[in-house]
């Protein structure tokens, strides 16, 4: 049994948070003040999800604190509060700027490694009513079958005390999970993303797609045929950043608690579904570009990284994988999670990524030259 499975449904003792103001009772009245102004303290908040969920809350009227590094530059000035730290304890100033105040709830967006986690967690404890902390899908111990729920067996550490984030993420993701509910109990809500798509991503990852085919002089001196990874039936599965950030901020108004799947029901699109969109978009454009359907085994003999140089492609040949992009997301649709039109994210992607300073980008995406080799004929 858990720690969090051992502790009541409101806290360590049983009783609730301190101050009648964290009851979880979430009858309309509470839900119609707290809609009118709720505090809000986002762990991290200056880049991709974090900043879209601080532009919704501050939109939607709340008061936003963010805590940051304070490395990056806000856009907000005056409209949030700024506390600067480090999400380390063990790195002055550490979390010292967190020991006073008090929120109605928290969402950790920075949140990698068990130790950073149960720090802040147990500093906020009894000054914040709800603890919301985005993890990943990648949090699966088995990614090998489609349509699996939040009841699907997590991975775990072989060495507890590993904080190699590149080597082991997901199961570092999911001892941060048992940390927040070992803290919040019922009071904790656990948000576990698909990919994540959107302007301000920072990855490349489907930023890459909308590149090639609606701004492919972004990516160098391309030719008019673009390498697509075969078969175009290749289920894809992810979640626009701003979706996940409404409805993250729609969670934590209600105090909802839970571990959510959260992304776009499986084979809702595939590859060929989104090349089919990008295609007249992108002659609507007047811009040429043919698509070429590469077998994977093509792509595999000649050394292509899977998922980082071709983005959303996972061999299907590989059966450890052949389910993670085909998660079930029932649980988060039924509490209302929702997904506006693929082709409303690409012309967004596509407007943001002229704006950019694409100088350092795509780095780790398939090359002009390496695409023409594909191309070229035997």
């Amino acid at each position: 049994m858990t720690d969090a499975s051992r502790r009541s449904s409101s806290g360590h003792d049983g009783r609730e948070p301190r101050g009648s103001r964290y009851s979880l009772r979430g009858d309309r009245r509470f839900l119609a003040a707290v809609r009118a102004s709720l505090k809000l303290l986002v762990l991290g908040g200056t880049r991709f999800l974090g900043r879209h969920f601080v532009d919704v809350a501050l939109t939607a009227g709340h008061e936003v604190s963010i805590f940051t590094r304070g490395r990056e530059p806000t856009r907000w000035g005056d409209a949030v509060t700024r506390l600067v730290g480090n999400r380390d304890p063990d790195i002055a100033p550490g979390l010292d700027a967190l020991e006073v105040g008090d929120w109605d709830s928290v969402v950790d967006t920075s949140g990698y490694l068990p130790r950073h986690v149960r720090a802040a967690a147990a500093l906020l404890e009894d000054r914040v009513a709800h603890y919301l902390f985005v993890s990943s899908l990648s949090v699966y111990s088995d990614a090998s079958r489609a349509d699996q729920d939040e009841s699907a067996a997590l991975a775990s550490l072989a060495d507890p005390a590993s904080e190699d984030v590149a080597t082991h993420y997901g199961a570092l993701k999911a001892a941060c999970e048992r940390e927040v509910q070992s803290v919040f109990g019922e009071r904790a809500l656990i948000i576990r993303p698909g990919l994540i798509v959107g302007p301000h991503d920072p990855t490349d990852r489907f930023s890459y797609w909308v590149a090639r085919f609606l701004r492919p002089e972004l990516l160098g001196d391309r030719d008019v045929t673009a390498v697509v990874p075969a078969p175009p039936s290749r289920p894809i599965q992810f979640i626009d950043a701003r979706d996940l950030a409404g409805w993250m901020l729609d969670l934590a108004l209600a105090r909802i608690p839970g571990v959510f799947n959260a992304c776009s029901p499986p084979r809702t699109w595939t590859m060929g579904a989104l090349v089919d969109a990008l295609v007249p978009r992108a002659r609507a454009r007047g811009i040429a570009v043919l698509p070429r359907w590469i077998d994977e085994s093509a792509l595999v003999a000649a050394g292509i990284e899977p998922w980082t140089e071709l983005p959303l492609w996972i061999p299907l040949a590989d059966p450890a994988t052949s389910g993670f992009m085909e998660f079930s997301c029932a649980k988060a649709q039924a509490q209302g999670l929702q997904f506006r039109p693929l082709e409303v994210t690409l012309d967004d992607v596509a407007a943001w990524l002229v704006t950019r300073d694409n100088e350092a980008a795509w780095a780790h995406t398939l090359s002009a030259a390496k695409e023409r080799l594909l191309l070229a004929p035997d």
